[in-house]
C-alpha cells in the first residue's frame, strides 16, 4: 500500500514546444450525395509533448499534455483553432447535410411565440420570441391579458455588439423595478443592473461578480444578492444592496467559509421570509429574515449535520421541510412551527417510504401537492389540508414526465403542471384541485404536421450485471420500424449528482427518427429515478454502477435487436461526457459513434485542484483524491488517465473556451491522448466553442446549428458504412 504523501506537482524543466499542424483542405469539399470522400490528405493537428509529472500519494502520473490548462497562451489558442480547423476539414463534406438538418431542426420550432401568462401580484408575466431574433423578450401585462404589453427586458437588444450574452429578470416586490443579471462570457459570472419599470431608465450602479441569484426583500428597497469567488466560481458570501447606493456600500449578511459548501438566496412562496441556504453534496443549512425587515440579523434555522439534506418553505405559522431526517433515505414531508424550529418540534406530514421517492411539494391556501417519483416516474399527489379529498393526477404513457410550474401564488385553487412524453410536446394544464378538472392552456406546436400517434414510445427494463438490478431504458421510435437488429440508435444517459433524465418531447430529435432512427435513454444509477438508493448506488466507491449501466443497456438494445454495434451511438454532456469517456475505454467496440458534449475526463488530475472551480464542494459526489483509497479508485476510471493503445470509436467532443463548470483543457487534453494512443482509423474530432462556456452558444439559431452538425456526423458515418468512405489519418 502507498504511503500518503501529500499532493505535489513537479513541473517540467522543458520549455512549451510549438504546436504542429497539417491540414489539407483537398479532398473534404462537396455533399453527402457526392461520391466517396478521400480524408487520407487530411492530417489532424498534432499537440506538444510537454511532459508534467503529477504526484500524489507517492504515485506519479505524466501529463504531456497539462500546459493545455493556459487560457491565456497563444500556443493553446493556436492549438484549439488548429483542432476546430480541422474538425471543419474533415466535416465540410456534409455542409449540405448540414444546412439541411438545420432547416428542418429550425422548421419545426415556431420562431414567433408566447409562454402561458402567469399571473403573480397584480401582473401576468410571460416570455415571447419573435422571428429573426435569437433571444426572448420579457414582457407582463396589468391585471388583464387584454392590457397594453410593458417590456420587462428585450434580451435582443440588450445582446447587440456581445458574441455571447445571457440575462434574465427579477422584478422587485413593488412591481415597478426590475434587477436583470447578465454574463457575457458564458463563464456564469454575472453583473446585476437595476431599471425602473416606470421611466425605461436603467440606473448607474453595477453590482459585479455576482452568480446572478438574487431575492428582493419586501420593502422594495433592497436586493440580497450572491457573489461568486473570483477564483473557484463558488457563491460563497451574500450582500444586501440598497437601492441608490455603490456596490461598495454594500453589507456582507453571510459568507461561507466552508469551501465544501456554496450558498444562495431566495424568498419563500408566502413572501414572508428570504432565506439563505447553504448546500453541499450530502447536507443543507439555512438562516431567515423577516422579508419586511431586511436590515434585521439572519436567524439560524438548525445547525448543519452530515448526511441531512432539507428544503425548506413557509406557509401559515409553519416551515414545512423536504427532509431525509431520522433515516427517511426516500424523504419525507414534515413541518415545526416558526417560533420553534428545533428537530424536537419536528411533526410528519408525508412519511418516509421506501418505494417512493418524494421529489418536491409546493404550498397552496387549501391544498398541499407533492411530486413523488414511483418506479422512476413522477406522480402529483393533491391534498386537501382538512384532509376531505386526497387523490393523484392520472397519467396514461408509459414514459413521460409531470411537473408543477408557475404557481407564484398560494391564494387560489388552481395548480399549473407541465406534461411531455417522447411522442407528446409540452403541455401546459391548469388543474382545479378541489373539482379536479383539467385545461389544456398551451401545447408546444410542431410545425411541419407534426402526428404523435405515429412515434411508438417504450418503457424497458435491462438486467445489470450485479444481481436482480434491472435499469429502466425510455425509447422511442416512428411506428412501423422494424426491430430486426438492423437500426440506428442514440443512446443517452447522465447518471451523475442524482439527476433524473426524464423521458420528454424533443422536436429536433425527429429528424433521426424520421431516418430510421431509434432514441433511447438510459435511466442509469446515479440519477436518482428509482429513489435515493439508486443515486447512492451510482458515486462514490460505487461509480462504476454507472459504467457498466449504460454497458448493459446498450447490450441489452443490441440482444433485443433494436440496433446492433455497427449502427450504435452514445451521447452525453458533462458529467455524461465523463460517462462517455469511461465506456469508450471499457467497450469501445460497442459503439459506431461517441458525441461527448463537455465532458469531464480528468477527474483525478481536477479533483486535486481546490483552485478549479467547482472541486471543492464535490468531494461527496466523487471522493477526494487526498485520500489514498478514493485516489486509487477514481483513478481506475478517469478517462483521461486510462486511455490505452487500442482501437476507439469515431468520437466528437464539444467544449466551450469559458466554461466554468468543465474547464476546456479537460476535452482539450483528452482528444491530444487519444491523438497519440489510439490504433484505430476513425474520425476524432475536437469542436471548441471560442465565445461560450458550459452551455454553449447563447443564440438559438446557433444551438440548431450546433444540433445540425452533431447529427450529420452520425448520418455521415451511417453514409460512410454503406459507401466505403476512408477517413485515415483521423
Amino acid at each position: 500500500m502507498l504511503s500518503f504523501h501529500g499532493v505535489l506537482r513537479v513541473r517540467s524543466n522543458l520549455s512549451i514546444a510549438v504546436v504542429t499542424v497539417s491540414l489539407a483542405a483537398s479532398g473534404c469539399a462537396g455533399d453527402n450525395s457526392e461520391p466517396p470522400v478521400d480524408f487520407s490528405s487530411v492530417a489532424p493537428p498534432v499537440a506538444a509533448v510537454v511532459p508534467e509529472q503529477l504526484e500524489a500519494h507517492g504515485h506519479t502520473r505524466i501529463d504531456n499534455y497539462y500546459w493545455l490548462n493556459q487560457r491565456e497562451d497563444p500556443q493553446v489558442i493556436s492549438y484549439l483553432e488548429a483542432e476546430n480547423e480541422y474538425t471543419e476539414a474533415m466535416m465540410g463534406h456534409t455542409d449540405a447535410l448540414q444546412e439541411e438538418l438545420f432547416g428542418e431542426i429550425k422548421g419545426r420550432i415556431k420562431q414567433t411565440d408566447l409562454s402561458v401568462p402567469t399571473k403573480e401580484g397584480n401582473y401576468f408575466y410571460y416570455t415571447r420570441t419573435e422571428d429573426g431574433k435569437d433571444y426572448p423578450i420579457y414582457g407582463r401585462k396589468l391585471e388583464s391579458l387584454d392590457a397594453p404589453e410593458e417590456v420587462i427586458l428585450d434580451v435582443n437588444a440588450l445582446a447587440e455588439g456581445h458574441d455571447y450574452y445571457n440575462a434574465f429578470p427579477s422584478v422587485s416586490s413593488g412591481e415597478d423595478i426590475v434587477a436583470f443579471a447578465e454574463d457575457t462570457q458564458g463563464r456564469r459570472i454575472y453583473d446585476l443592473r437595476i431599471k425602473s419599470l416606470e421611466t425605461g431608465e436603467v440606473y448607474p450602479e453595477v453590482l459585479a461578480g455576482t452568480s446572478g441569484n438574487m431575492a428582493w426583500a419586501e420593502d422594495n428597497r433592497t436586493l440580497f444578492y450572491t457573489k461568486r469567488d473570483p477564483q473557484t466560481l463558488r457563491s460563497y458570501q451574500v450582500y444586501r444592496h440598497t437601492l441608490g447606493t455603490e456596490q461598495a456600500d454594500d453589507v456582507l449578511v453571510f459568507e461561507e467559509t466552508d469551501e465544501e459548501f456554496s450558498c444562495f438566496v431566495r424568498k419563500t412562496k408566502s413572501k414572508q421570509y428570504v432565506m439563505i441556504s447553504s448546500s453541499h453534496t450530502t447536507m443543507d443549512e439555512h438562516r431567515y429574515v423577516d422579508a419586511s425587515a431586511p436590515a434585521d440579523d439572519f436567524a439560524l434555522f438548525i445547525p448543519r449535520d452530515r448526511g441531512h439534506e432539507h428544503r425548506i418553505d413557509h406557509f401559515g405559522d409553519h416551515f414545512y421541510m423536504r427532509t431525509n431526517f431520522d433515516g427517511a433515505e426516500n424523504f419525507q414531508l414534515m413541518r415545526t412551527p416558526v417560533t420553534a424550529t428545533s428537530t424536537d418540534n419536528w411533526e410528519t406530514v408525508i412519511p418516509h417510504r421506501s418505494d417512493v421517492f418524494l421529489e418536491g411539494f409546493d404550498l397552496f391556501r387549501d391544498h398541499l401537492v407533492v411530486e413523488e417519483r414511483e418506479k422512476g416516474l413522477v406522480r402529483l399527489r393533491i391534498r386537501d389540508w382538512g384532509g376531505a379529498d386526497e387523490h393523484y393526477i392520472e397519467f396514461d404513457d408509459p414514459a413521460y414526465l409531470a411537473y408543477t410550474t408557475g404557481n407564484p401564488e398560494m391564494e387560489t385553487s388552481t395548480l399549473r403542471f407541465g406534461y411531455s412524453s417522447l411522442a407528446a410536446p409540452r403541455a401546459i394544464y391548469d388543474y382545479d384541485m378541489s373539482t379536479h378538472e383539467r385545461t389544456l392552456l398551451k401545447q408546444d406546436e410542431v410545425l411541419g404536421g407534426y402526428d404523435a400517434s405515429q412515434y411508438v414510445v417504450e418503457r424497458a427494463y435491462a438486467p445489470a450485471r450485479d444481481g436482480d438490478v434491472e435499469v429502466p431504458v425510455s425509447l422511442v421510435y416512428r411506428r412501423g420500424l422494424e426491430r430486426d437488429g438492423d437500426n440506428p440508435l442514440l443512446l443517452y444517459a447522465y447518471g451523475s449528482y442524482g439527476s433524473s433524465t426524464d423521458a420528454t418531447f424533443n422536436s429536433t430529435r425527429l429528424s433521426l427518427l424520421d431516418r430510421g432512427f431509434v432514441y433511447a435513454i438510459a435511466h442509469i444509477r446515479g440519477g436518482q429515478e428509482l429513489g435515493r438508493q439508486w443515486y447512492d448506488d451510482g458515486k462514490m466507491f460505487n461509480k462504476k454502477n454507472t459504467f457498466t449501466d449504460f454497458i448493459d443497456v446498450a447490450d441489452f438494445l443490441i440482444a433485443e435487436q433494436y440496433t446492433n454495434a455497427d449502427k450504435l451511438f452514445a451521447r452525453g454532456g458533462s458529467a455524461g461526457g465523463l460517462l462517455m469517456g469511461a465506456v469508450a475505454n471499457m467497450r469501445p467496440e460497442l459503439f459506431r459513434g461517441v458525441i461527448a458534449h463537455v465532458p469531464f475526463v480528468d477527474v483525478v488530475t481536477t479533483m486535486l485542484d481546490e483552485s478549479i472551480p467547482l472541486t471543492t464542494f464535490e468531494f461527496d459526489e466523487w471522493g477526494n483524491p487526498t485520500d489514498l483509497e478514493s485516489y486509487q479508485y477514481m483513478l481506475s476510471y478517469s478517462p483521461y488517465d486510462q486511455v490505452e493503445a487500442k482501437g476507439y470509436p469515431n468520437m466528437l467532443v464539444t467544449t466551450g473556451l469559458h466554461d466554468s463548470q468543465v474547464q476546456y483543457w479537460e476535452p482539450a487534453k483528452w482528444v491530444a491522448k487519444l491523438r497519440t494512443l489510439k490504433t484505430d482509423d476513425n474520425r476524432l474530432l475536437l469542436k471548441t466553442n471560442m465565445d461560450a462556456g458550459h452551455g454553449g452558444g447563447s443564440g438559438r439559431d446557433q444551438r440548431y446549428e450546433d444540433l445540425a452538425f452533431e447529427f450529420a456526423f452520425m448520418l455521415d458515418l451511417l453514409e460512410e458504412g454503406r459507401s466505403g468512405s476512408t477517413t485515415s489519418g483521423s
